[in-house]
Parts: structure tokens; C-alpha cells; sequence
């Protein structure tokens, strides 16, 4: 407890810290190559395709088993999330309710995918994203493996990668979707994303605003 003279004294000086929140972008387009032109391991490639094809957050996508791919339909289940710690790896459900969906794989993607799961399964394997023991993956694992990821990606750009985030995948699965509005409504795109309509609306309302025409809207509705 401090008097109200001290308390004002100690605080009247003191800034508030500033804090500038990390840039929400969507893939380069010297990313986007390299992604599919890098030379990565089987399991490397399929999880940054997961991440391109499906927008999932990390932990959805190093809790991915055989069975949550139905590689007929080309679908991908989210039911489930993994937590990662330096140690120790747990699974817990998904970020919220709207975090359970399921998603199409799109043909860009598919075949890696469905090759990836079958060999899995072939080998008996129930996970798909694994450390060399057969165990989750930890957060010191997964550190090796995007930074190895990372790399490969440097190797097939001449322009550097930076600041590459298994998020930023996210980020750019939601961006193209929202370009493809009306053929899409912010219902589903928040659907697809396991988020809320008012998320996507915050987030991305820029890019749909691109997207208006009001005098060409008006123009089309008044003209009969």
C-alpha cells in the first residue's frame, strides 16, 4: 500500500509501455513459391501443406492423426489441438466450440497429403506428425523443425524469408478467402477457420472493403 502522494509521484514519470502487436500478413509471393519448390522431408512438406491448404493452427495440425483424413472425400477432421511445452507434449480440444469443423483439402495440396497419411498407415503409425521416438512432437522438436523448414524454404528463394510463422499460413488461407467473396460468405470462411464471424470481420474487413463497388452495387439494383 502506498499514499496517494507517493503513488502519484512514482507513476506521474513513469510511460506506459508500448506495445506494437506482430504484423498479421499473408504469404509473399516469393513464400508461396518457395513452398512448393523447396526441398523438404516428407513429413516437413506434408505439414506445411496442411498448414497452406487448410489454414489450421499449429497445434491442430501437429495433433492430426490418420483418421482425422478421409483421403476419398479429401477431407481433414479438427477435433483436437496439441499444447506444447519444451518437454512435453499434451493434447487438449480444440481453441473453442467453433474450433471442431471439417475441411476440404484442395487439389494443390491433396496429393502430398493423401501420399503422406497412406505411408503412415502403412507403417502402422497413428499420428502423423511424430519425434523420432514415436512420441508428440515438443516445443524444442517442433523449434527444429520449422527453423529446418525455414531453410529449405531460404534455399528455394532468392529473396529472404522472414518473419515466416506456421501463423502466417493461417493468416494468408483467410486473406485468399476472403478475396473469393460473395462466392463465399463470412459465415463459412469463419466456419472453415474453427473462429467467430465477428473475428473475421475484425481481422479482415480491410480486405473485404477492397472488394465493394458502391456505385457499381447501387448501379446493378436500380437498374430493371
Amino acid at each position: 500500500m502506498f499514499p496517494s502522494n507517493v503513488f502519484e509521484d512514482i507513476f506521474a514519470n513513469t510511460d506506459a509501455i508500448k506495445y506494437t502487436p506482430p504484423e498479421k500478413r499473408a504469404l509473399y509471393d516469393h513464400e508461396k513459391t518457395a513452398v512448393f519448390s523447396a526441398g523438404l522431408k516428407d513429413s516437413d512438406r506434408a505439414f506445411l501443406y496442411i498448414l497452406y491448404g487448410c489454414g489450421l493452427r499449429r497445434g491442430e495440425a501437429l495433433a492430426l492423426t490418420v483418421f482425422d483424413i478421409n483421403t476419398k472425400l479429401l477431407t481433414l477432421t479438427v477435433n483436437k489441438a496439441q499444447e506444447l511445452t519444451n518437454n512435453t507434449a499434451s493434447t487438449k480440444d480444440p481453441k473453442s466450440k467453433n474450433g471442431y469443423r471439417t475441411l476440404p483439402i484442395p487439389s494443390k495440396v491433396a496429393p502430398v497429403i493423401v501420399n503422406y497419411v497412406n505411408a503412415r498407415r502403412s507403417y502402422g503409425k497413428t499420428y502423423l506428425f511424430t519425434m523420432r521416438n514415436g512420441k508428440p512432437v515438443t516445443k524444442s522438436c517442433y523449434d527444429k523443425m520449422w527453423a529446418r523448414i525455414i531453410r529449405a524454404l531460404q534455399d528455394a528463394s532468392e529473396e529472404p524469408i522472414a518473419g515466416l510463422t506456421a501463423h502466417v499460413f493461417r493468416h494468408n488461407y483467410c486473406t485468399n478467402l476472403c478475396y473469393q467473396i460473395p462466392a463465399i460468405s463470412i459465415k463459412h470462411i469463419a466456419k472453415l477457420m474453427g473462429d467467430t464471424e465477428k473475428m473475421v470481420l475484425d481481422v479482415y474487413n480491410h480486405i473485404i472493403l477492397e472488394k465493394e463497388n458502391a456505385v457499381s452495387a447501387v448501379e446493378s439494383a436500380m437498374n430493371f
